[in-house]
């Protein structure tokens, strides 16, 4: 039945006017989801998501590092770029032979001195340790380039690759005593670096000898302990028959750390 209005034309329905209504709003749903598909397209032709990278079984968290800014000052000569390896699968522990007695509080100057002589009377571009622990158990970063990089170091003869070098401030000969609080922050530098390529501490890895002036010729496969004194590399008795005596205590303990069940 044909409804007329008062005026010229016909009357048109209520039902009309509401779905008349609609048409606007349907038209923006429409342009939504045109819109939506639009920005998935692109998404997509931006390449798939990068992929995270795998997480390594056996991490242990970062120690307090104190940064060399700490012991370094203005007067030192520049430095030239740090060289980096594509990751750490061992580390060498050392001592400075050094005096014991010191005051923790001025173990800044105490690097800056052995900075000073390996630079200085030995010509080097940078101190050769990555680390250096203290009596007292504090860890300094040592060599330049970034404590979380395979920075590599200059600390032992043939195997400064994919390796880093941690100092024991002082002179750990036979019969001198070893804080507890130095051998338990060796563990907890050593167990995080490790643990970045998720390597047992406790493990055997191998290196490749980069000159003929360790205990290996140029180009010898070396199969050394994960955590290794640095006789065992260069014939020396560093890191001290104290401190190296201490080393089967400190792979256990920077395997704790790591998580890994005892041997």
């Amino acid at each position: 039945m044909r409804v007329f209005r008062r005026g010229r034309g016909p009357r048109i329905p209520r039902a009309a006017w509401v779905a008349l209504g609609c048409v606007p709003a349907l038209i923006a749903v429409v342009a939504l989801v045109l819109c939506a598909v639009d920005v998935g397209g692109a998404r997509e032709k931006a390449g798939p998501p990068v992929a995270a990278r795998p997480a390594v079984a056996h991490s242990a968290p970062r120690p307090q590092i104190v940064p060399r800014s700490r012991w370094a000052d203005g007067s030192m000569p520049d430095q030239p770029p740090a060289r980096y390896d594509d990751r750490v699968v061992a580390v060498f522990v050392h001592h400075t032979d050094s005096p014991n007695g010191y005051d923790c509080a001025d173990t800044p100057v105490i690097i800056r001195r052995l900075y000073e002589g390996q630079v200085g009377a030995r010509h080097w571009d940078d101190i050769g340790y990555n680390f250096l622990v203290d009596r007292c158990g504090t860890v300094y970063e040592g060599r330049a380039g970034g404590t979380g990089r395979a920075v590599t170091g200059a600390h032992t003869q043939g195997f400064n690759h994919r390796t880093a070098g941690i100092a024991a401030i002082g002179t750990f000969t036979a019969g001198a005593a070893v804080p507890r609080a130095m051998t338990d922050a060796i563990a907890a530098v050593a167990a995080w670096k490790l643990g970045l390529s998720d390597i047992d501490p406790r493990a055997g890895v191998r290196l490749v000898s980069s000159n003929s002036l360790s205990r290996y010729p140029k180009g010898a496969v070396a199969t050394l302990p994960a955590i290794a004194g640095h006789n065992a590399a260069f014939s020396t008795s560093c890191p001290g028959a104290a401190l190296t005596a201490r080393l089967p205590e400190i792979r256990e303990r920077a395997a704790r750390l790591q998580g890994r069940p005892p041997s």
